[in-house]
Formats: structure tokens, sequence, C-alpha cells
């Protein structure tokens, strides 16, 4: 059994937002399938970093959903800032039931346990937008990856974001803060895409080390952690 994670996969199958219009994304559903068969068996888990489909409706959903169940593994879903379709835990779970997407579950406010550690995340969000709004939601998504850690209680934890929590210009200094409090060491991350992909911030900094997993950077293969 093994753990892999991926995100931004921005799945149209449902919709006409076709995301091979851009460069580097030609044909990638194919080639995510392809890749994601060569390396997961149905034991593994596979972490999705938000930005799972673009549907704008749960019902809208079901052609990704039935996309990532005809794949193996496990898949764990975090909101991404285009998961328009994201609703509550409720009716989430519900729809998910049933539609029969038994391999589908979502990583919100809680963390799921795999090969002895602990998935822990949150969406994240911008740190650099300064306005009041953002402020109240950097503080809420901070209060959700603490819940999530606190859920993971003794055992090591493993922290994924949608956004970057650090960049080379500036950090989201409260969630870096959280990171050390709960002494992750390891955090993934996805949003970055195109030009913006090779001044990811990667590799180890006071002790925690970062890796950029976007689906467009990783060539639309699941990195294994």
């Amino acid at each position: 059994m093994a753990i892999f994670a991926i995100g931004d996969l921005h799945l149209s199958l449902g919709t006409t937002k076709p995301m091979d219009i851009f460069r580097g994304w030609e044909n990638y559903v194919e080639r995510l399938r392809e890749n994601w068969l060569a390396a997961v068996s149905p034991q593994d888990t596979v972490v999705l970093a938000g930005d799972t489909s673009w549907a704008m409706k749960l019902e809208d959903c079901a052609a990704d959903f039935a996309f990532l169940h005809s794949l193996p593994g496990k898949k764990l879903l975090l909101k991404g800032n285009h998961d328009y379709w994201w609703t509550t835990m409720a009716r989430m779970n519900a729809y998910l039931s049933e539609c029969g997407f038994t391999d589908l579950s979502f990583l919100h406010n809680n963390c799921v346990f795999a090969q002895g550690v602990a998935l822990c995340g949150t969406r994240g969000w911008l740190f650099d937008a300064g306005e009041a709004h953002d402020e109240k939601v950097m503080l809420r998504e901070c209060g959700r990856l603490r819940a999530s850690l606190c859920a993971a209680k003794d055992a090591e934890k493993i922290v994924f974001l949608h956004y970057p929590p650090v960049s080379t210009q500036a950090n989201a200094a409260e969630i870096i803060a959280i990171l050390h409090e709960f002494g992750v060491k390891r955090c993934f991350y996805g949003h970055l895409h195109g030009a913006s992909i090779p001044r990811a911030v990667q590799g180890t900094a006071d002790g925690v080390e970062y890796r950029l997993i976007s689906a467009d950077a990783l060539r639309f293969f699941p990195y294994k952690i």
C-alpha cells in the first residue's frame, strides 16, 4: 500500500470547460488515466488537493466522480478555489453514497489514517490579499487545519493544502506557525500552474518539506509520498 497526491485535475467531463486549450494540457484526461493506472493499486490512497471538478453544482459532478471512481485506490478530496460544487459535508457524503462512489471521501475538518500516518489538510487561502474578508477566511482555514491536526493526535502528520503556504516573496505566517506547532515535517500544495510552476517553493524550509503537486507540475502523474 502507498500514498499518492495530485491536485488541480480540473475535470470537466460533465461540463463544457476543457483544460486542453491550455499549453501542456493536451489530452490530459487520458494521460492522467494512463499514469494513474501505471502507478496506483486498489490498496493505495490518493489525496486530491483541490480544484477537482469544474462543475458548478454537486449533481453535475457525476461524470467527473465516475471517472475517479473507475480508477484504483481510495481518493480523498480537498476543497479548491474552483470547486464551486462544494457544499455541506452531509450533502456531499449523501451524494457519494447515493451514487455508489464508495472510494471517494472528503478531507475537511478531519484526518484520515493511512500507512501509519495521519493525512491532514484544508484549502488554505491567499496570504497577501490584505482585505478584511480575506483575513476572516484565513482565520477560518487556520481553524480547519488545526481541527484536522488535532484529530491526528500523536500520529505522524502530513499536511495537504490547495493554496501554497509559501512563496519566494511572502508566506502564510499563520499556517506555517500551525505546521510548526504540530510538528509537521511534510506539506504538499497545489493551485500553481504554467509559468508559476518554476517559481514555486519546493524543498525544506525551517524544517518543513514543501512540494508542489498541481497536475501540470507533475505532468499528470500522481506523486508517491
